[in-house]
Order: structure tokens, then sequence, then C-alpha cells
């Protein structure tokens, strides 16, 4: 609408000015003036339409800009507590390790039950702000993306080959990034 009537306004100037002329320069040549009129015309509608243009680039710059602070706000919240859950990770650790030993054990006694009880605590609270350990890794061929091979064995079937045959520390993820590299052992 304010662009229909700034186009208005304009053009209205321009007659204006065009009947201010000089009566000998408007009687010089009425086709010069109707061609003037024309040109006037012309140069305000490319005027527009370059004022449009830059209008709508202005516009989706400002959208691209918008979306993509929107995203990185978001990623920055998902993985604001990055470090401190990647330092978490190795008390998760020598939890798991506590309890395989406890675990070994004939009589399970009321400290490794409390035990227990405080590691499935601690992973459901590392769970709930998006640390997830990766399960499963043991006979799933070998992703260089997420896992470590720290070394290599002859596989003990051929079905093996290429990939993993033991796990040696659990990796973990953050939502899709990877926190922890797991570090594997694959099959030759």
């Amino acid at each position: 609408m304010k662009n229909k009537e700034h186009e208005d306004k304009e053009m209205d100037q321009a007659e204006e000015q065009l009947v201010k002329e000089s009566p000998e320069e408007q009687g010089s040549s009425e086709n010069l003036g109707k061609e003037e009129v024309v040109s006037v015309e012309e140069k305000l509608t490319a005027e527009v339409a370059e004022l449009k243009d830059k209008y709508l680039r202005l516009y989706s710059d400002f959208e691209n800009f918008r979306k993509r602070t929107s995203k990185e706000r978001l990623e920055l919240i998902t993985t604001a507590s990055e470090e401190v859950l990647r330092d978490l990770i190795p008390v998760v650790d020598d939890f798991e390790r506590s309890l395989k030993v406890s675990g070994n054990q004939e009589e399970i006694s009321k400290e490794n039950e409390g035990n227990f009880l405080i590691y499935q605590k601690l992973m459901r609270i590392l769970e709930s702000k998006g640390l997830k350990p990766m399960e499963d890794l043991v006979g799933k061929p070998f992703d260089a993306d997420t896992q470590e091979a720290i070394t290599q064995i002859p596989a003990p079937t051929e079905d093996l080959r290429g990939k993993v045959i033991d796990v040696v520390e659990k990796g973990y993820t953050l939502g899709d990034k990877v926190v922890r590299f797991a570090k594997v052992v694959t099959g030759a």
C-alpha cells in the first residue's frame, strides 16, 4: 500500500514539474513532452522495481539471519553442558568397573546394592541431559565417525572382518554430537 502511495506521489510530482515548465518549452514540441512523460514514468517504474528488489533481498537476508541465530541458539542450549558431562564420563566408567567386579562375587551386599542404585540414578540424570552411551557396537561395521580403533586382531570368523569385535571403552553422544569416541577392537 505504502509503495503504491509513494509511487502515485512521485508521479504527481513529475507531472507538476512538467506543467511548471515555461510555455516556450512546452510549445516547442508536444511530442517531446509526451516522450518526457513516458520516460519519467519508465524511470519511476524502474526505480520502484529496483526498490522492491532491494526490499525483498533485505527481507530474505534478515529471515536467513533469524533462522541461523535461532538454530545456533538451540545448538548452544543442547550442548551447553557438554564439558561437565564429558568430565563425568570417567566417573561413570569407574562405577561400571566397580559394579562388574562386585557382580562377580557370590554374595551381594547392601553396599553393592546401594552403589548400583546410585549408578542407575546418575545414568538417568545424564540421559535426561541428553548424554547417551553408544550401545550394541559388537558385531557391527566399524564407523570412523563415532569409533576409534585402538587395535586390530585376526577375526575369529570370516563375517567379523572389518567389524567391531570388542568395546574397550564406551562412547557417548550428546544429541547428534559425539562427546567421546568409543574405543574398539576391530577384526582384520
